[in-house]
């Protein structure tokens, strides 16, 4: 694929060229349709980086971590973390380390094993997450008001059935 900056609003509001924009009408549609994929993915990860930043001076990897272990209660061993959010295990004690610093996780010790760290959310990060997820939600709602309900039901589940087949060719 060649090389081509990602989508980016200038200052004016207009927008420079994306990944999409390096395919044309004369390559595969599959190929144009994956471009697309890419730059909406794209598009949304890097307002979402930016809104987190800007609003709540957290990163993207972090409220990434957070939103695992708000699944988890009980919290979860590091290595399932760096499984979850794949990424080697270095990245998830970093990530953690700056957490714990802030007072939002902890790291505790399981009794099943000794030798392991769990790490979970403190009350307070629990509180922090709890508000960032709502507001990231509205986000996302907001973004995506350019389909109907009925469009976004469709394209969730013809993506449903896209990730299938890839996973059974993988």
């Amino acid at each position: 694929m060649p090389n081509v900056p990602e989508t980016k609003l200038k200052g004016n509001g207009t927008q420079s060229m994306d990944r999409e924009s390096a395919a044309s009408e004369h390559d595969h549609t599959s190929l144009r349709l994956w471009l697309r994929l890419l730059t909406c993915t794209t598009l949304i990860e890097n307002l979402v980086r930016t809104r987190l930043r800007t609003e709540y001076e957290i990163t993207l990897p972090r409220f990434d971590l957070m939103a695992q272990l708000a699944r988890h209660p009980d919290g979860l061993k590091m290595g399932e973390l760096s499984k979850m959010m794949m990424v080697t295990g270095g990245n998830v004690t970093g990530i953690t380390d700056q957490l714990e610093k802030d007072g939002l996780v902890e790291r505790v010790t399981p009794p099943d094993d000794r030798r392991a760290w769990q790490v979970r959310l403190t009350p307070k990060g629990r509180e922090a997450f709890e508000a960032m997820a709502a507001v990231h939600e509205g986000w996302i709602v907001d973004w995506m008001d350019s389909l109907t309900m009925q469009e976004q039901q469709q394209l969730y589940e013809l993506l449903g059935k896209l990730k299938q087949g890839v996973r059974e060719k993988a």
